[in-house]
């Protein structure tokens, strides 16, 4: 008898676990089917290594009237040719497309990315889940895939994401092991990876336009705005890795899972958690080969990881909706939180 009660109770805190995780899943579970927002594509990249010389000029000024902000970035600041309308661009564009290595760059971008279609819709749900849980919140209106020659991953202005190609070809391919050791280290170099490239796109316009980290912050609530960031990432792309939503790899990863507790306990007993301190949420926050003060076995952004962890711990216990957690302060998420053993 007592066996059968014993087997009863586990049932009881296996079912309690599975409810709670449903109401979790139901949650980011929104049907898109019926959504009128489009997200237009440009392939700026592929306009720009394909269009014949004679028509370029042209191409790039109708482009220039269309997306000013997008087109003065790639030429004033990515390929420092000037701006289009320059009486010194023509001569400056042609002597930077005579680079061998932009030649061969661009080369890489159109094998590895001849159709940028597919990504476009991803990112195109995602932001579609996005306006079914955030009405109100303020969408990209085009989407523009660009070789930043290595100036940017994501660039955001008021209504376009611009997409730098080449830091998506992967950290195996030639064109990105050649790049300067002492500029790019071997840590920027891994994260160059394709599988970050839709999470970057939505996390940058999030970061940009939807939950923008606020000013004079304490440490932990500046976690916890990265971790509703971060939830809001989640939110747009349901069915994605976890770790690729932390932008870790697989090891990084779990280091952090093992660790989560010890790096808690870490900030508590320095007093880190309630001071406002530029220099700790730049080493807890900021992409860096690992994070600072901590195990350099361990990865980078272990602050990020941990106000994600304190949201989805809160998310887990409470039903309330993503407009709800947005508006919700960092303490009340915080007196919530629990380590899983």
């Amino acid at each position: 008898m007592k066996f059968i009660q014993k087997i009863g109770l586990l049932s009881l805190a296996l079912l309690a676990l599975l409810i709670v995780q449903s109401c979790s899943d139901n949650l980011l579970n929104v049907d898109i089917s019926t959504s009128k927002y489009k997200l237009d594509r440009v392939p700026l990249d592929s306009i720009i290594t394909h269009t014949p010389e004679e028509q370029l000029g042209t191409e790039i000024f109708e482009l220039s009237q269309e997306f000013p902000e997008i087109i003065d970035y790639q030429f004033y600041y990515c390929y420092k040719t000037g701006l289009p309308k320059d009486t010194a661009f023509q001569a400056n564009w042609v002597d930077f497309t005579h680079n061998p290595y932009y030649k061969r760059l661009s080369k890489r971008i159109d094998e590895k990315f001849p159709n940028t279609n597919n990504s476009k819709k991803i990112i195109e749900d995602g932001f579609k889940r996005i306006h079914a849980h955030l009405p109100n919140a303020k969408l990209p209106k085009t989407i523009l895939f660009m070789n930043s020659f290595f100036s940017s991953s994501m660039y955001c202005t008021e209504n376009e994401i611009g997409v730098g190609m080449e830091r998506y070809l992967g950290a195996k391919t030639d064109v990105i092991k050649e790049l300067p050791n002492d500029v790019f280290y071997e840590w920027i170099k891994e994260a160059m990876e394709p599988e970050y490239l839709e999470r970057d796109a939505i996390c940058a316009w999030v970061l940009t336009h939807i939950c923008e980290p606020g000013k004079d912050m304490n440490n932990i609530e500046a976690m916890v705005q990265w971790g509703k960031i971060l939830y809001l990432t989640k939110a747009a792309l349901p069915e994605q890795e976890e770790r690729i939503l932390l932008r870790y790899n697989a090891t990084d990863y779990d280091w952090a899972l093992k660790n989560e507790r010890a790096f808690w306990e870490y900030i508590v007993k320095h007093n880190m958690l309630f001071v406002k301190s530029e220099k700790d949420q730049a080493a807890f926050l900021q992409e860096a080969p690992f994070t600072s003060g901590l195990p350099q076995k361990g990865p980078d952004r272990l602050g990020q990881f941990l106000g994600y962890r304190i949201v989805c711990s809160y998310m887990e216990q409470y039903d309330v909706t993503l407009q709800q957690l947005m508006d919700k302060p960092y303490n009340e998420l915080l007196s919530e939180y629990e380590i899983d053993d």
